[in-house]
């Protein structure tokens, strides 16, 4: 922290700007033995949040025409004096500006650690700081929707409403430990179970809406499954709005799974095209089938195309049998059909009329996602989510010691007793927003952020 640090804060390569920002104590010190402002009046007033133009040098030579913006402590992202340098974007430009502020005792910046200072500083929690990463990682208008909550506080107040909370029940307990010679009655007790059980609540709907969290941050794990020649490599390349898979008229074409990526009503869908399930003497395809039938195992969503107008195979059955509950019925190529039955399928589980071929069953295979994401309620981006599953694990971890505080309170157990696991679950709820955090894991968090970031 007493260091002054620089990086490249945009990507390496050619393009039509480079930034470099510089962060630390002896950051304006630095700047002034190479800028030279255009206007050395208004650059002497010291003004923050200024653009400045000007020429950057070093041993009397000129480097580059550049534009330095000046963000000075408290009120700069890190919370130290930034100065961040807009160079023309060609790499060896911006390289000789970076061997230039080392040379005069700038030290290159380790990944992350701009965030980390700012942390540190306390201009953003760990929420925050684990939700930049999540920003510049998504690939949904969800995802980034929802890092854009957590960035700005959204998720830590939720977070620091649920501290407060156990801080509060804790006082209570140590009022009662301070106090042996004030009789306690059933009263205090009472108090202090439904303190507990409210806490509780909100943590686990908390919890509740993790799994919608998760899975717009991750994605959903989507097997398409189903017997050969149905339609399921058509499918996938209508999905993508590319030709990905080998569509023929000969069964058994995909023989290994097909691994793509594709956001559908803002959900991402990992998606997964599987050798069609049969009997085969074939050992390549024979291979791929198994292949296919681990997938549905790990699978988060199934999107079982069938045939319509055909009856269901054993194999069709046994699916809709065993992962009834993650299970999407897709009855397609409808446009073939006259007046046949379109297929017979079980009531309880929904089913889509489908034709790939026409464009037909999109958009109720997209609301149809949603309701299973969002498990019929509204939510909105201002939702407090958690998605993180660092997160997540601490959060249950906390949950499980106020169960047992609860347990205890419920069995009339000392006072003493019962501040364990409450103490415990403030540790833990603490170790989300980095109240109590070791530096190992800050150390693991901010090593996955580029550098200069």
């Amino acid at each position: 922290m007493e260091d002054t640090i620089v990086a490249l804060a945009t990507a390496r390569g050619e393009t039509s700007i480079h930034i470099l920002r510089l962060s630390g104590p002896q950051a304006g010190t630095i700047i002034s033995k190479c800028f030279i402002p255009q206007s050395l009046e208004r650059w002497s007033r010291g003004e923050n949040f200024t653009l400045n133009l000007g020429i950057f040098q070093d041993e009397n030579k000129v480097l580059d025409q550049v534009l330095v913006g000046r963000m000075l402590a408290p009120f700069s992202f890190t919370g130290e004096d930034v100065y961040e340098v807009n160079c023309h974007g060609g790499v060896f430009v911006a390289q000789r500006i970076l061997q230039s502020f080392l040379r005069h005792g700038a030290r290159f910046a380790e990944p992350g650690e701009f965030s980390k200072r700012a942390f540190l500083n306390g201009k953003l929690d760990l929420i925050q700081a684990e939700a930049i990463i999540d920003l510049i990682s998504s690939r949904t208008d969800s995802a980034a929707d929802l890092a854009l909550n957590q960035l700005s506080g959204g998720l830590s107040k939720a977070i620091l409403d649920l501290r407060e909370g156990i801080l509060e029940i804790l006082a209570f307990i140590e009022a009662s430990i301070d106090f042996p010679e004030d009789e306690v009655d059933e009263m205090d007790r009472k108090t202090l179970e439904t303190r507990v059980l409210k806490v509780i609540t909100e943590v686990r709907h908390l919890l509740e809406g993790s799994k919608t969290g998760k899975i717009l941050r991750d994605g959903l794990q989507t097997v398409i499954v189903g017997r050969p020649n149905v339609g399921k490599s058509s499918l996938l390349n209508a999905l993508l709005n590319e030709e990905r898979a080998i569509v023929t008229d000969i069964p058994g074409t995909t023989r290994d799974e097909i691994r793509e990526s594709v956001s559908v009503g803002g959900i991402l869908l990992q998606l997964v095209d599987t050798a069609g399930i049969c009997e085969t003497d074939d050992l390549v395809e024979r291979l791929g089938i198994e292949r296919t039938w681990r997938a549905l195992e790990t699978a988060e969503l199934v999107l079982l195309v069938v045939i319509a107008g055909h009856p269901l195979t054993n194999d069709e059955r046994h699916i809709l049998m065993t992962y009834s509950e993650k299970t999407i019925i897709i009855v397609n190529k409808i446009d073939l059909l006259e007046d046949k039955k379109i297929v017979s399928i079980p009531e309880e589980v929904h089913w889509i009329p489908f034709s790939v071929f026409q464009h037909k069953g999109f958009d109720e295979l997209e609301i149809e996602i949603q309701k299973r994401v969002y498990r019929g309620e509204v939510i909105s981006a201002s939702d407090p989510l958690i998605s993180n599953v660092r997160q997540i694990s601490i959060l249950e971890l906390c949950c499980t010691s106020l169960e047992q505080g609860l347990s205890s309170i419920q069995q009339g157990l000392p006072w003493d007793i019962l501040s364990i696991d409450i103490r415990q679950a403030l540790q833990y709820i603490s170790e989300i927003t980095g109240h109590n955090v070791q530096e190992s894991l800050l150390e693991d968090i901010f090593s996955r952020f580029c550098i200069g970031k």
